[in-house]
């Protein structure tokens, strides 16, 4: 066998690449290419790899490498603010797709009977969510590029997450893809089962869109998104600021409810001076509309807390209304450094804050004193939208609308614009509630209670403000009442695999006392040293 450097074998670099481009194709399902249906089949390549290999060992490295592909591929775009630690986050969060891989290679690999295939298509997806489950912790970038999100403008796929979350989705591509692995490899008992999976699948899709529980449409409201666009360069805070005025005031006499501004679409200087807050109550007086801005600087809060805070403020015909809310879960090194006096040194390597934002205690419910429905408004910040919970607990406190306010803009021309702006789609279906993603370079874009579009985005190129007739609902979605049950379900199923191996293996180990099979030498004689 051919050997490369260091005494690896050639074709061991060879499966290495594979591994890491296999784990990268499904990133393509996701926005921009958007390709969405390439979702339900991305993950083949991968599983038949992981199948193929020789040893446990190589199937778990075979996970770890594709997982790595898998994290860079979605994040990509990070590259220009983390460097090298884009490769290193990869690297620690890929490390979760190695069991998956062994998991993979014991209940795919081989000749499957049919009772190793059914245990595979329900434990190969659950697996995979409880990967999606650990890495959406805050502290390891948040639940961004969950599987299920790349089905954000799948109307059937909307259906299904109003049920059980993004969690139920990214479960039912996963099987899919299982099914698909099975059906073009296993042999005939296993064959069926794949089979009798994509029906079943085929079924329960067809069976949520005609039964599950749908928002009852109540009415209206009408909301303006301002997206001042790219203002860079000396003074660019305050000339943000007039551009969104400039937009705001082309809204005025359009009988408008609440006209959002995006995320830090107020710096610390202009915060600072008095005369902004009565240029916006004067904005307010001169739409009939409250505002809600989003400020990024230094600040005291209820509890006494001073420092550098991103909040959303809610704005009135006579200054700021006292409603408030405070990020709570801040973009690792973006906006704080995790153990800062370790890896302080990130910020002389690439855009790491320079100093760590403070965050929320609890999530916040507006009442428009303007408006004549009295909308109840829950605002999140940036990429909070991503967190199924947080959409899920402002709506059961009554929000009638969820607002995300964003700014994207040092990732103008990636992909991470689209990615983002999608996420309210699912946010909305989830919740049976409209969802506003404004933003302050795009892309910004309007969901109803149900997932879909209302009216057109305004795009990354766009220097605009358009106002927006939003469906409202009433009625409780399915996720809604019960949460991540999916997830719950799934580590239920892997716990009791888990039971079931150890089972088998007690029932494999002979009795004390029991003379087991006798073992042999290399040259087949029972256990008998040779003379």
């Amino acid at each position: 066998m051919r050997m490369r450097s260091g005494g690896v074998p050639a074709s061991d670099w060879v499966r290495g690449a594979a591994a890491l481009l296999a784990g990268a194709l499904p990133a393509l399902a996701f926005p921009a290419p958007s390709l969405w249906w390439l979702g339900y089949v991305a993950l083949v390549p991968w599983l038949l790899l992981i199948r193929s290999a020789g040893t446990t060992r190589r199937a778990a490295l075979d996970g770890w490498i594709g997982g790595i592909g898998f994290v860079v591929a979605v994040h990509h775009w990070l590259v220009p603010s983390l460097h090298v630690f884009i490769v290193l986050l990869a690297a620690l969060v890929g490390l979760l797709w190695a069991p998956w891989g062994v998991l993979v290679h014991r209940l795919l690999g081989g000749a499957p009977s049919a009772l190793r295939a059914a245990a595979a298509v329900v434990a190969v997806p659950s697996g995979w969510l409880v990967i999606e489950l650990v890495r959406s912790w805050e502290g390891l970038g948040g639940p961004w590029g969950l599987l299920g999100a790349s089905q954000w403008e799948v109307a059937p796929a909307l259906r299904v997450a109003s049920v059980g979350g993004v969690w139920l989705v990214s479960l039912l591509v996963v099987a899919v893809n299982t099914a698909l692995v099975l059906l073009t490899t296993a042999r005939t008992p296993a064959r069926t089962t794949g089979g009798v999976l994509l029906v079943v699948c085929a079924l329960a899709v067809g069976g949520v869109w005609a039964w599950a529980p749908q928002p009852v449409t109540t009415g209206t409201a009408r909301i303006a998104v301002v997206q001042p666009g790219v203002v860079a360069g000396p003074g660019s805070v305050e000339r943000r600021l007039a551009r969104g005025e400039e937009l705001t005031r082309t809204v005025a006499g359009r009988d408008v409810d609440l006209v959002v501004w995006g995320e830090s679409s107020i710096g610390a200087g202009a915060w600072r001076d008095p005369g902004t807050s009565r240029r916006l109550s004067a904005l307010s007086r001169e739409t009939r509309a409250d505002l809600l801005v989003n400020v990024d600087a230094r600040q005291t809060d209820g509890s006494g807390r001073s420092g550098i805070f991103k909040s959303a403020v809610l704005v009135g015909p006579d200054g700021p209304t006292g409603d408030r809310y405070d990020k709570m879960r801040l973009v690792p090194f973006g906006e704080y450094i995790p153990a800062r006096s370790l890896l302080g040194w990130a910020t002389s390597v690439g855009k790491a804050a320079g100093e760590d934002r403070l965050r929320g205690d609890r999530q916040v419910v507006m009442t428009l004193p303007e408006s004549d429905r009295r909308l109840r408004i829950g605002p999140l910040v940036c990429f909070e939208s991503a967190f199924p919970d947080m959409s899920r607990r402002l709506t059961r406190d009554g929000a009638q609308v969820l607002v995300a306010q964003s700014a994207t803009s040092t990732f103008q021309e990636s992909w991470a614009p689209a990615q983002h702006a999608s996420l309210g789609a699912l946010r909305a279906a989830e919740n049976g509630r409209p969802v506003v993603h404004a933003t302050l370079t795009g892309i910004s874009a309007v969901y109803g209670p149900r997932g879909e579009r209302v009216g057109e985005p305004l795009g990354t190129e766009e220097s605009a403000a358009a106002v927006y007739d939003v469906p409202l609902a009433h009625g409780t979605t399915l996720y809604g009442r019960f949460g991540d049950w999916a997830v719950y379900a799934a580590l239920a199923a892997l716990a009791a695999l888990c039971a079931a191996e150890g089972l088998l293996a007690l029932r494999r180990r002979p009795a004390p006392g029991t003379p087991g099979r006798s073992a042999r030498t290399a040259h087949g004689s029972p256990e008998r040293p040779e003379h």
